[in-house]
């Protein structure tokens, strides 16, 4: 039996593009013959023409990467060692933006953080960011929180409280405070609105001290706000998400800082909490605002604080009243419990268009509306009476 004839690769080929270039068969057909596919034919018959190999060629890349400096490196390095949070995106420009030169890619710096040890599993499940809803103009809502409490090294509860604006997400105040009550907390927010002036709104969620009866009552708190102006709005139950600056706000301080480095006590607890809010508003570049930062993107409200709270005049068509100490308000011989957080102030109730319903009004916000037909308060959601942002119910 005679011994079949072995041939190269390239001789295959070779014999394949002679055959397809005498036109012994149509590509397709010489293709089936050859058991290649019809681009691995063009191929072939492209390199043959241009008089190139036909053999193998290696995969290996024409021009091997050069690798950064070492200068280059310990720069990366030193940025990662320095805030080791921060991923190879926001490293680079953070670079740039202190004026370095030579700064190679985001890749190459990830590939830096990998070659040295610097990429935990943590910071690689934090680092997809998020997309969520956002004003248009600095001012136009805050948002505030206070983070979970966390244990000082003296043994003492830290109770951080942060306000965001939405549009810009510059931290305008983060405070470490002993505790969460009323007076402690509008201390800060005062502070806050003396250097800012007021924003039109602000989110918070139900909890202490924003609106912790938020279902059957009006906070002290929320009474404060409409006094200066400003639209209270509460997040859903349950529903953190909806104050996704804040939050992402929080949530990075533990990242970048807690996870490092606990405070000693209350003082050092507030140095740190304004050395990261300086950090986090002129330094960290942000995603949601295309690498820039909030100092960019932020100017303060043109409307001041003003301690002392003016007077109010309603419009007419309503009847006045004035709530009880006890939180109770008479209207047509009828006592209806509305709020303790409003007792002393003067409302107004006005008639709507449904028959036996009326607004209770509390300077420009209705605060409630009453069913005279069952006797009861229906609602208690504070609406601003003109160009709510949410809509009116």
């Amino acid at each position: 039996m005679p011994w079949k004839e072995c041939k190269t690769v390239e001789q295959e080929r070779e014999e394949f593009v002679k055959e397809v270039l005498t036109g012994k068969g149509t590509m397709s057909a010489l293709c089936r013959k050859y058991g290649i596919s019809r681009p691995t034919g063009y191929k072939w018959v492209s390199r043959y023409i241009n008089g190139n190999n036909l053999a193998n060629q290696s995969r290996a890349p024409f021009h091997t990467p050069r690798r950064i400096s070492a200068e280059v490196e310990d720069m990366i390095v030193c940025a990662r060692l320095k805030e080791p949070a921060i991923g190879a995106v926001k490293t680079k420009r953070m670079l740039e933006n202190r004026g370095c030169t030579n700064v190679p890619s985001a890749s190459t710096i990830n590939a830096v953080f990998k070659r040295n040890g610097l990429i935990t599993v943590q910071a690689s499940q934090n680092a997809t960011p998020y997309k969520r809803f956002e004003k248009e103009e600095p001012n136009e809502m805050w948002q505030s929180d206070f983070k979970g409490d966390f244990a000082l090294r003296n043994a003492v509860r830290c109770y951080p409280l942060s306000i965001i604006d939405d549009a810009s997400r510059k931290c305008l105040c983060a405070d470490a405070k002993e505790n969460m009550q009323l007076k402690s907390t509008m201390e800060s927010f005062i502070s806050t609105f003396r250097k800012y002036g007021l924003p039109k709104s602000l989110l918070c969620d139900n909890g202490v001290p924003w609106g912790s009866s938020q279902s059957t009552s009006i906070t002290r708190f929320e009474t404060w706000l409409m006094e200066l102006g400003i639209l209270p709005i509460h997040i859903r139950m349950r529903h953190p998400q909806c104050q996704g600056k804040v939050e992402r706000f929080n949530g990075s301080y533990k990242q970048e800082r807690l996870n490092f480095y606990t405070p000693l006590d209350m003082a050092d607890a507030q140095r740190s909490r304004l050395e990261y809010r300086k950090f986090y508003n002129s330094e960290r570049p942000h995603h949601a605002l295309g690498l820039d930062v909030p100092d960019s993107r932020y100017k303060p409200s043109p409307r001041e604080y003003q301690a002392k709270v003016s007077s109010w005049d309603y419009e007419v068509g309503g009847e006045i009243r004035q709530i009880k100490s006890s939180g109770y308000i008479t209207f047509e011989s009828q006592g209806y419990y509305l709020s303790e957080g409003l007792a002393g102030k003067t409302v107004c109730v006005y008639p709507t268009d449904e028959d036996g319903i009326y607004d209770i009004v509390f300077r420009q916000f209705r605060v409630a509306r009453l069913s005279l037909h069952n006797r009861v308060i229906m609602s208690r959601r504070i609406y601003l009476l003109h160009d709510d942002p949410r809509g009116r119910s």
